[in-house]
């Protein structure tokens, strides 16, 4: 088992391709969709965690750099945007695993991260320290989901901001 935190510009075609192939697993959306998504969507300073078992892409998370703003103040932070096991392997204990991963990758960049989810997933999250806001904290939200924070207090309203 190999973890590999990367930016999209470092990645090369084949690490890319299981990327896409790992995500159509899950989100049918067929290969050519998701490289079209990956083109429009992934900017080259994007963080990409990758768990590989035996040079296979078994698990991997999206952190997007993103801008929220704070009052005047535009802040930093990684949008925890993808986050998906290997069908095969997700019995197997890695899921918690790539987590702690994505946990120290965020604090080694000193940011913070957010991640949308649903009503079902905020237990698990909660196990690695993401803490749920409250959406009166957070302005501009037109979304149904849970918002969850992880290395960052909130004290004040924020707007949300496209990438960077």
């Amino acid at each position: 088992m190999k973890f590999y935190s990367k930016k999209t510009f470092q990645l090369d075609k084949s690490i890319i391709n299981q990327i896409l192939n790992l995500k159509d697993s899950y989100w049918k959306f067929g290969i050519k969709s998701q490289r079209q998504f990956f083109l429009n969507n992934i900017k080259k300073e994007d963080i990409h965690n990758l768990l590989f078992i035996n040079r296979r892409l078994v698990g991997y998370t999206l952190l997007k750099n993103m801008k929220i703003k704070q009052s005047d103040k535009l802040i930093n932070y990684l949008h925890f945007d993808t986050f998906i096991i290997d069908k095969k392997y997700r019995s197997m204990n890695y899921s918690p695993k790539l987590m702690q991963f994505n946990n120290s990758i965020i604090k080694k960049k000193k940011s913070f991260s957010i991640l949308l989810c649903e009503n079902n997933m905020l237990k698990y999250y909660s196990k690695f320290n993401w803490l749920k806001i409250n959406k009166k904290l957070i302005i501009s939200i037109k979304k149904k989901k849970n918002y969850m924070i992880y290395n960052k207090q909130l004290k004040f309203k924020f707007s949300f901001i496209s990438n960077s």
